[in-house]
């Protein structure tokens, strides 16, 4: 049964009637460039349900999320049989929405990162990505655009390695090689050890910093991120990751800082979920970014 005073984060982002809102969020219901087969498409209708079991109010930091403006433009028109025409469709559909300030997108696959970056970008080198995810993303393209290769195609299409930090790289989860792709190309990679150790807070500080440079910021959420235990939605979590409460701190700093204007969230496969852990944990991470932007100075 509804309460009509305890508002659900559901009906909060249904209700907005504004397509120019401060946030615009949109759905790609895309996962055919998945490395291992993925229902990765069916999670953008999957997070609005799950959507139903959450408040608008972040009781830890005593913040309601109501008062924000935000639009759901549905989910873009997806041709998800190939790697490259899902790629064309994601590039096309995001560049031709309304503008919004900031705009939430939910995948899917990482696939979508890059073609929904160069949509937003226009000159790659004014950019900054924050990847929050186990893995660098740095694959070859020998055989097209995956979910393991958003981040090297990128650079290979002129983002800058200098302009891009990840954050939350597990043990385990990828090659000497590809690290050292990263290293050369002078990315900047914040283990999760690192968070851990420094805390959420404080690796969210460095990262932004490093890229204050930039004009403005995209951030990545890769929920794969997450330790295995928290995250069985995610093929690509493994043990050792970061924790939900952990990930959630990250994205409200995110979402605090006004050079972050478009975000991702991605990989989770709702047919292998349990429990609803890793949807419950995608909708975790999707409220906290957006409780973030309730705190940035031009909204107050």
């Amino acid at each position: 049964m509804d309460d009509r005073l305890w508002p659900r984060a559901s009906a909060w982002l249904a209700d907005g009637a504004d397509p120019t809102a401060k946030v615009g969020v949109v759905g790609i219901p895309s996962s055919i460039a998945s490395l291992s087969p993925s229902g990765a498409r069916t999670a953008p209708a999957a997070l609005r349900e799950a959507l139903r079991g959450f408040a608008t109010f972040h009781s830890d930091r005593s913040i309601d999320l109501a008062p924000l403006t935000i639009y759901d433009h549905g989910d873009l028109t997806i041709d998800d049989s190939s790697m490259s025409s899902s790629q064309a469709d994601i590039e096309n559909g995001i560049a031709a929405l309304p503008r919004n300030e900031i705009l939430a997108i939910v995948g899917g696959d990482n696939a979508i990162t890059r073609p929904a970056i160069k949509a937003l970008a226009g000159d790659l080198a004014r950019v900054g990505v924050v990847t929050l995810d186990a893995h660098h993303d740095v694959r070859l393209l020998d055989d097209g655009p995956s979910n393991g290769t958003p981040i090297r195609g990128l650079i290979e299409d002129g983002l800058p390695g200098l302009n891009i930090v990840q954050i939350g790289i597990h043990s385990f989860a990828n090659s000497h090689a590809y690290r050292s792709y990263c290293e050369e190309n002078g990315i900047t990679t914040l283990t999760a050890a690192a968070v851990e150790e420094q805390g959420s807070a404080a690796t969210a500080a460095t990262a932004l910093a490093r890229l204050a440079h930039c004009e403005w910021i995209y951030v990545d959420f890769d929920i794969d991120v997450l330790d295995r235990a928290f995250a069985p939605g995610c093929p690509g979590a493994r043990p050792g990751g970061l924790t939900p409460r952990q990930l959630g701190d990250l994205a409200y700093h995110m979402g605090v800082h006004s050079l972050v204007r478009a975000a991702d969230f991605v990989e989770v496969d709702p047919a292998r979920d349990r429990d609803n852990l890793t949807l419950h944990a995608m909708a975790h991470t999707f409220l906290s970014f957006l409780t973030g932007i309730t705190q940035r100075k031009e909204i107050q």
